[in-house]
């Protein structure tokens, strides 16, 4: 799979995050869910996609789930055939898997890091946190990464 999205510089620093479960944002949220709202409503409009409850997030927390029939593979998959989640009770912030280009061209450009349970082998490397919009160019860039997410799902699942 080949990743073709030009990613600009984040601005300002990176937000401050937990090291702990839940995986969490700490500060830079927006002022409400509108952005998370809108990603949410753009990808449930994509083939094969359903929006539900993460099964493995906290209480609240959105899903992107592909459907039963294109399901993804291991590391295209945060757990099941759900490839995306957004975070709720007041972090904004998503987990997604990304192809391993992509997760390394997030993290240089500071949209993203790795979840930290990457670090100790209890996820696969190709799943990281991107950091929550705080505005509408952020939005369009965070749509973005979530689309390659769900066309590593589908890339993934149609090699299997």
């Amino acid at each position: 799979m080949t990743v073709d999205i030009d990613l600009p510089a984040r601005a300002g620093t990176r937000p401050r995050t937990t090291s702990e479960i839940p995986h969490s944002q700490l500060d830079q949220q927006p002022a409400d869910s509108r952005y998370d709202d809108e990603i949410l409503a753009e990808a449930a409009t994509w083939p094969s996609v359903q929006e539900g409850p993460s099964r493995i997030s906290v209480d609240g927390a959105r899903a992107l789930i592909l459907d039963t029939g294109a399901a993804s593979g291991p590391t295209a998959a945060i757990v099941g055939q759900e490839f995306c989640h957004v975070h709720a009770q007041g972090d904004h912030s998503l987990h997604a898997s990304l192809p391993l280009p992509l997760v390394k061209a997030a993290e240089q450009a500071g949209w993203a890091e790795p979840h930290f349970l990457v670090h100790t082998g209890q996820a696969p490397p190709t799943v990281v946190m991107i950091y929550a919009p705080r505005d509408e160019n952020e939005r369009d860039v965070v749509l973005s990464l979530v689309r390659a997410s769900y066309e590593f799902a589908l890339a993934t699942s149609a090699q299997e």
